[in-house]
């Protein structure tokens, strides 16, 4: 998300933190870079204009070019700026679901990812929430549409209304609105139909279902990827139906992020949600500041640590812990450990949340520190037997050409693999026997321990990264010297221990 933004900005900004001093020729003329990037991520010419004005006013303060880090001064003037525009003057907070049962609308274009939306919101309601939701297709002109919401449904445990042939969508959500009611439901969510353009017709039947339920918030749905074109659907939906928040689908792609840091502005709509891939759980909640650190390189480290309290089970974490701190650390572990970056987003997805490591996605991808190493390497320990995976001392070589032939892979590979492994048993049992009770307890415990960091660390660690600074873990995360900065992962570059030495030796 961003890619290219991130990219043109990270330039600009390195050059301004490597000058000793700045003058206000020097922001003025980082400022038009920052605009020409800006425009080029298909952001709006008016907001464009107004936040680089913006900026260069704070930024030209005696306070700036004063300061002993003007760059770094500047950068945060940027960062401030863009969570501006980005979440605008008021919070909207969460969603209005709180009278059961509470009607959620969903309108939008057709194709924009409308009904998978839908099913991943749903999905969301139920497990995060523990909300009871009901869905309901009011799409009488896409073939199958009702189907495959009713699909959607049964892969997520979720209702779905039953479908009556004939059925108009006013009365389909008459029906809803009634089986909500009665079913003792927190949520029903419509998910009306759409077209290929703006017309008459879809705008009159979003609003008749709408003055029927009287939606709690109308949603709507529309690709990232369209840009400008986004903004002006949503100004048109908006002026004919009226929408409480936006969700943009498809930020994962290769996009240029305008729509995104123009929709709040221009519409003074906030966004709610991002979609990041196909996956019933790629959906993400928009923050303002998250994105905003994303943008300009500083990671998300809030993030990095959401998704491992998600994919990491604390009584599994707990085991592994009790091995690690016995200098226990098999390829079994290996494997766990790799199968849990993978679930994390893998590898590029990590080194995304990392503060300071979307400058080295490029050189780790040429140097083949990508998610289809991962899968080479699991395909190589579970080519190994119960006893090897167990004691990876007994390899020698003849089992290595084995081993090897059975994954497909060169012995080269495996041997990396292996060294790879002693590296982080090592650390491991360095880190099971530091200080009391072991460091790595300690941050088994603060990660995966009742409610996880306190909201303290996490308002530290935005702090941090609105600086431009990397953020301290929580208490009892720190890393030992030789560990590598404050990465979870203790590699040299924030990388896992051993990925990092691999980039280096490709």
């Amino acid at each position: 998300m961003f890619e290219n933004l991130a990219d043109r900005l990270g330039g600009v900004f390195d050059r301004l933190t490597r000058q000793g001093a700045l003058t206000e020729a020097d922001v003025q003329t980082a400022m038009r870079e920052v605009r020409t990037a800006l425009l080029e991520a298909d952001v709006s010419l008016p907001v464009a204009r107004d936040f680089v004005k913006a900026v260069e006013r704070k930024a030209t303060g005696q306070a700036v070019t004063k300061s002993v880090t003007p760059g770094q001064q500047v950068v945060k003037i940027v960062h401030d700026e863009m969570v501006q525009v980005l979440a605008g003057d008021s919070d909207p907070g969460p969603l209005k679901i709180d009278s059961p049962p509470a009607p959620i609308l969903m309108v939008g274009l057709q194709g924009g990812g409308k009904t998978t939306t839908t099913a991943k919101l749903a999905k969301r309601l139920k497990e995060r929430e523990g909300k009871k939701v009901l869905m309901a297709s009011l799409d009488t002109n896409r073939p199958a549409a009702m189907e495959q919401l009713a699909i959607l449904g049964q892969q997520i445990g979720v209702d779905t209304l039953p479908i009556v042939p004939g059925e108009d969508p006013v009365a389909i959500a008459r029906r809803a609105k009634t089986q909500a009611s009665l079913g003792g439901y927190d949520v029903y969510m419509l998910d009306t139909a759409g077209r290929l353009h703006i017309d008459e017709v879809l705008i009159q039947q979003a609003a008749d279902v709408r003055d029927v339920v009287r939606p709690r918030e109308t949603l709507l749905v529309v690709d990232g990827l369209t840009g400008q074109v986004a903004v002006e659907v949503a100004k048109e939906f908006d002026d004919k139906i009226g929408v409480s928040g936006v969700v943009l689908t498809r930020m994962d792609g290769d996009g240029r992020g305008g729509a995104a840091l123009s929709m709040r502005a221009v519409t003074g709509k906030p966004i709610r949600f991002v979609g990041l891939g196909e996956k019933l759980d790629a959906l993400e909640t928009f923050d303002p500041e998250r994105v905003a650190g994303r943008i300009l390189g500083m990671g998300d480290i809030v993030a990095l640590v959401e998704r491992a309290q998600q994919t990491f089970e604390a009584e599994q974490a707990e085991r592994m812990m009790k091995r690690f701190q016995k200098g226990l650390f098999n390829m079994n572990d290996l494997r766990m450990q790799l199968e849990q970056m993978q679930k994390m987003g893998g590898v590029e997805a990590l080194m995304g949340m990392m503060p300071g490591m979307n400058k080295m996605q490029k050189q780790a991808a040429e140097a083949g520190l990508d998610d289809k190493m991962l899968r080479r390497q699991i395909a190589l320990i579970n080519s190994m037997t119960k006893k090897e995976r167990a004691n990876p001392d007994l390899l020698q070589a003849s089992r290595k050409k084995r081993i090897a032939a059975g994954a497909g892979l060169e012995v080269a590979e495996l041997n990396r693999l292996l060294k790879q492994h002693r590296q982080m048993a090592d650390m491991m049992k360095k880190l099971g026997s530091m200080g009391k009770g072991g460091m790595l307890k300690q941050a088994v415990q603060k990660m995966f321990g009742k409610g996880g960091p306190s909201e303290a660390d996490m308002a530290a660690a935005q702090d941090a990264m609105a600086q431009g600074k990397m953020p301290q873990l929580p208490q009892g995360m720190q890393l030992p010297k030789g560990f590598g900065g404050a990465s979870p992962f203790g590699g040299g570059a924030g990388l896992p221990q051993g990925l990092s030495g691999l980039m280096k030796k490709k």
